[in-house]
């Protein structure tokens, strides 16, 4: 793991999560349990702190950090799509920030909220819990509803399964230089979180 001190700060991960390899994570960091980090993240406490609660994920890319003094928490169960941007802002509990979205300084994403793909969240807007927020800038568009929350815990619960998979599983290796004749590859089953609606 790319993990580093800064000021004599040392990040705090907890032994139950999983932070890849290519991932960054610098100063004052805390991660909770069962947190997932993909690669090339960037997780980085030296102007201020980040707090990354229990049972969240910061997927690939992801880049998290802040103006001098500011502490950026994560909530329980936030989940932070593929190439988020969280500078400064607070996220809710059982939040789904999505890919490429922006969350600026200052916003504070109330619980069980949902941001839309490629959404610009301006400095200082709050969003009510269980709202959905689109666009650039962002406007709230409507109500989660039951489906839309359900869909976002299964999936947050397949992230929250990674961190003990990865720990038994994920090591570095050599490619094959070609398919084995015999290779079948078999997933979980995925249908209940697939057929849940939107």
């Amino acid at each position: 793991m790319a993990i580093y001190e800064y000021n004599n700060i040392i990040p705090v991960i907890d032994e139950s999560s999983f932070v890849h390899p290519l991932a960054s994570v610098i100063g004052n960091v805390i991660i909770g349990k069962n947190v997932f980090v993909g690669s090339g993240a960037s997780i980085r406490g030296d102007f201020g702190g980040v707090i990354i609660k229990d049972g969240c994920n910061v997927q690939e890319n992801c880049q998290i950090h802040m103006f001098p003094g500011v502490i950026v928490t994560l909530e329980e169960d936030a989940h932070i799509g593929h190439g988020a941007i969280i500078h400064g802002a607070k996220i809710g509990r059982n939040t789904l920030i999505g890919m490429g979205a922006i969350i600026m300084d200052d916003a504070e994403i109330g619980n069980e909220a949902i941001v839309g793909a490629m959404c610009f969240v301006p400095s200082k807007m709050i969003v009510p819990p269980r709202k959905v927020v689109v666009g650039n800038p962002a406007k709230i568009i409507k109500d989660v509803s039951d489906e839309m929350l359900n869909w976002k815990i299964e999936g947050t619960k397949l992230y929250q399964e990674l961190p003990e998979e990865y720990s038994k599983s994920f090591k570095e290796c050599e490619p094959l230089r070609q398919i084995p004749e015999n290779r079948v590859i078999e997933y979980k089953n995925y249908n209940i979180w697939q057929n849940v609606k939107k």
